[in-house]
């Protein structure tokens, strides 16, 4: 049985919105834990394809690391 597009797009959605609110917390917060990064790369990788918008939100994280206003801590 075929699933409808419709549903992988109102999927892709909802991982969209789970990974901008995790990004979201780890940067109010500063810091990101191996348990963040482990929690952001799930969500992120459960799909077989990356979508531009958790792509955008991965950047969001890699610019703050960059820019020293996001610390990595275990």
């Amino acid at each position: 049985m075929n699933k409808s597009p419709f549903s992988t797009h109102k999927t892709t959605n909802s991982i969209d919105t789970t990974t901008k609110q995790i990004v979201d917390r780890i940067i109010r917060s500063g810091k990101m834990s191996s348990q963040d990064h482990h929690l952001l790369t799930s969500t992120v990788f459960s799909h077989h394809r990356m979508s531009d918008e958790a792509r955008r939100q991965i950047n969001r994280v890699f610019d703050y690391i960059q820019s020293g206003q996001l610390k990595l801590i275990d």
